[in-house]
């Protein structure tokens, strides 16, 4: 069967369980990365998670209509390490991005990762926040400068969608 999200998580498998089912996602995203901009887009978006592995994998689609692009999240779970890693592959370039890996702790989960931007080395940052039964809260944030300082550049806040069936509630095919 698949999972079913039950509280805050205490840190391991099935922390994403909570992504499973449809999302509205209203996000707040910097115009210009790593030049100090203040200046904010926000947009609306819709997305759709299910859970797999019984909670070790997680998968979820998000649509940015208004802007014509969508993405994809890949979540791993490491059973042996007991760390995330974390996936993204955008319609812009279809690509699969370098994971940004980590845990949750106290309901906080945070993700850091290697990348290029602009044919330079960055970190990426992915913090997972305010995690209820209805709502969550994701965050980007980049680093020119190996961690010392970071710039905010994307937030989703997601709101659980209550009209229409909740995937989780399916059985799980892709154990």
């Amino acid at each position: 069967m698949g999972c079913q999200w039950t509280g805050p998580s205490l840190g391991g498998m099935n922390d994403f369980d909570f992504i499973a089912g449809r999302w509205k996602v209203h996000n707040r995203r910097q115009d210009k990365w790593l030049v100090g901009s203040t200046n904010f887009e926000e947009f609306e978006g819709f997305a759709h998670g299910a859970v797999y592995f019984d909670g070790k994998a997680t998968f979820d689609h998000v649509e940015f209509p208004s802007r014509g692009t969508s993405g994809l999240t890949l979540r791993l779970y490491q059973p042996e390490t007991e760390l995330w890693s974390i996936y993204w592959a955008g319609s812009q370039t279809g690509k699969l991005d370098p994971p940004v890996i980590g845990r949750f702790d106290g309901g906080v989960g945070t993700f850091v990762g290697d990348d290029t931007f602009e044919g330079r080395p960055i970190k990426v940052r992915f913090t997972w926040s305010d995690i209820t039964a209805s709502s969550a809260r994701w965050q980007q944030e980049l680093s020119d400068d190996g961690g010392q300082t970071w710039e905010l550049n994307w937030v989703m806040e997601l709101t659980r969608m209550t009209d229409v069936p909740d995937p989780a509630s399916e059985p799980d095919r892709a154990r």
